[in-house]
Parts: C-alpha cells; sequence; structure tokens
C-alpha cells in the first residue's frame, strides 16, 4: 500500500513553466513505455499514433471564472466560480474577511449583483441575475493555476484554451490538449487517427493537495463529465480493431474511465469522484498524453497508477534533470499502460 510520502519529490522552480511557448506543438514529449523512455518533440506523436488509433478529447472551455467584488457592508471579496448550476446559479468559492450569508448582496467586476445562497460544503450557492455564461464572459477574468505567478493577459484567454474547446463550464484547462495545434490535428486525421470527444469540466479541486498520510482517508472532488453515444460507439470500434484508445489529458482518462465501471464503456452524464491509485484496473484506456503533474497530487498518483510507480519515479527524476517544462504550460509525456504492456493482444 502506497501512503502520501510516496508520491512526493523536489521540484526546482525554476523547472515550472510560468508562460507556454508560442508554438503550441512545440513543446517536449517524454515517451514513456515500461521502464524504456524517450526524449522526443511533442509533434513526433504523429509518428507514435497509428491508422485506426482513437484519440479521445475533452472538449470543456474554461470560464473566465474569478471575479473581485464588494460586499453590501463593503468588504472585499474574491469569488471562483466552481460549477454552473443552471443559467442563473453558481457554486462558488468565496474569499472574504467574514463569510457572507444567505440573501446578501455582492457586487461583482463594478458591473453586477449577485445573491448569495445556501452553504454547499466549501462552497457558496450565487444567484445571478441574468444569464451566467453572458455575465462571466463579459466581466471575468481567466483563472490561471495557483502556481503561475502572473495576472492573465491576452495571450494567456487564447493560450489557455484547447483549439478544440467547446463546452464552457471548467475552471482549469485540459492542459495535455494544449500542445494540440489545427495543423498537427489536421496532419494526424490525414493519418487515419480517430478523434472523439468527452466533456469533463475540471474544477478547482484538481490543484488541491492530498493532506492525509492514508489515501484511503482521501476526499476526492467531485467533477462532472458527460459522454455521448458516439464516442462510445468509436471506442468499441477501436477496441474491436485492436487499436489503441489514447486519453489527452487525465480528465479525459477520469471520464472515459468513471464511465467504464460497469466493465464496459456507457454514454451518460455524472458527477465522478473517482480516485486512482496504483492497483487500479483500467478498463478502456491504453494510453495517456499527459503533463507532469504536482507533487503528493492525485494526478500523479493517476499516472502511477497507469504507467507503474517506479517508473513514473524514474521519469519524473530524468525530466528534472533534463530540463522538461512542468504543470499546465509545460511539456507533455505519452505514457502506454503496464496492463497493455502484460498483454499485447
Amino acid at each position: 500500500m502506497y501512503s502520501l510520502s510516496d508520491f512526493d519529490f523536489d521540484l526546482p522552480p525554476e523547472r515550472i513553466a510560468q508562460l507556454p511557448l508560442p508554438d503550441r506543438s512545440a513543446s517536449r514529449l517524454l515517451q514513456l513505455d515500461g521502464e524504456q523512455i524517450t526524449d522526443r518533440h511533442f509533434a513526433d506523436i504523429l509518428d507514435q499514433l497509428q491508422p485506426g488509433d482513437l484519440l479521445v478529447m475533452n472538449n470543456t472551455r474554461v470560464l473566465k471564472a474569478r471575479f473581485f467584488g464588494v460586499k453590501e457592508t463593503g468588504g472585499q471579496v474574491e469569488v471562483l466560480v466552481e460549477r454552473v448550476l443552471d443559467n442563473r446559479t453558481v457554486l462558488a468559492q468565496v474569499r472574504a474577511s467574514k463569510s457572507p450569508k444567505p440573501g446578501n448582496r455582492i457586487r461583482l467586476a463594478d458591473a453586477f449583483d449577485v445573491t448569495t445562497g445556501e452553504r454547499a460544503g466549501e462552497f457558496f450557492t450565487l444567484h445571478f441575475e441574468g444569464d451566467v455564461f453572458e455575465l462571466i464572459e463579459a466581466h471575468g477574468r481567466l483563472p490561471l493555476p495557483p502556481y503561475i505567478e502572473h495576472t492573465a493577459d491576452e495571450f494567456d484567454e487564447q493560450r489557455y484554451q484547447t483549439v478544440y474547446s467547446k463546452e464552457p463550464g471548467a475552471v482549469a484547462a485540459p492542459t495535455a490538449g494544449l500542445h494540440f495545434d489545427q495543423p498537427l490535428l489536421d496532419k494526424l486525421k490525414a493519418k487515419g487517427v480517430n478523434f472523439a470527444y468527452v466533456t469533463l469540466h475540471v474544477g478547482a479541486g484538481t490543484f488541491q493537495p492530498v493532506r492525509v498520510e492514508d489515501l484511503s482517508q482521501h476526499n476526492m472532488h467531485t467533477e462532472w463529465y458527460t459522454i455521448a453515444q458516439e464516442t462510445v460507439d468509436a471506442v468499441r470500434a477501436a477496441k474491436a480493431a485492436g487499436r489503441d484508445v489514447v486519453a489527452v489529458g487525465t480528465t479525459s482518462l477520469r471520464a472515459l474511465e468513471s464511465a467504464s465501471q460497469s466493465g464496459e464503456l456507457v454514454a451518460g452524464s455524472a458527477d465522478t469522484a473517482l480516485f486512482i491509485t496504483p492497483g487500479y484496473q483500467f478498463k478502456t484506456v491504453t494510453r495517456l498524453i499527459t503533463n507532469f503533474h504536482l507533487p503528493k497530487s492525485t494526478l500523479l498518483m493517476l499516472v502511477s497508477a497507469f504507467a507503474g510507480y517506479a517508473e513514473i519515479r524514474k521519469a519524473y527524476a530524468h525530466a528534472i534533470a533534463n530540463e522538461y517544462r512542468f504543470f499546465s504550460y509545460g511539456d507533455a509525456m505519452l505514457l502506454t499502460t503496464r496492463a497493455t504492456l502484460a498483454n499485447p493482444t
């Protein structure tokens, strides 16, 4: 059994990418197959995928979910929308010197008012007076991850979205997808690689470290996902043909594996609190494109379950020694699940 300290590692601060590269596909790619590590460029993904392989991408779109505001009493407030419940209601983190009470009004961005509702765990229900998506897009700020030190600008607003983002609702980008530009997608399609999409709205909980040494005591954050029948059919076709199902990012993998708990992928929408740690048996995904993850994070545990604990430790040490760029704006990895390596048929 693994514990929290098993997923810690020392990362020099200069290895944390603060800015994206101008060219999306110019990132580096560390390919890990069992114990074999190969240094590549991300554009080499074209050579590593074969006709009939299926890329499954998360088409969520990041909301301009951060607001600064003022309570009726004059107190300063910071609001981070966590989830849109309907066109007039959201769940949000509210930071203030004194927590608002139900019925309190908050002026956001000096542009519009919201009314606080009941608490929902660590979040507040906020009621908008107009369309949530329109007001967020018009007046909100893009919420960059906490380890990125600059304030989001117009370049970030374009660069911290995947080129195929479509469904608004996330507060963080599915960052493995940031490496794909349209020319690379076009080349993959021309080669015969197939594409399918899921939607998982990434929550702020993705950045929260695990705080309990005993992993069985960790309270996993929930995220909402939906998988269409078209995607299910594409996955079944790829598996029937003996091709790889390649998740682009841990969010795509989490959606696919959450919808596969019966043993077979099924279409539908649900909240998932799936916590993947070493020992988990993957049911749908055979390869994974992902970025490098935070120490003591659930995502580091997930990739360790996927590619092997010792193998990931070795790959991360290699990446640090060879000056790979880490986290959301950093470089990528291409992983093959150990189950596929053990059973190549």
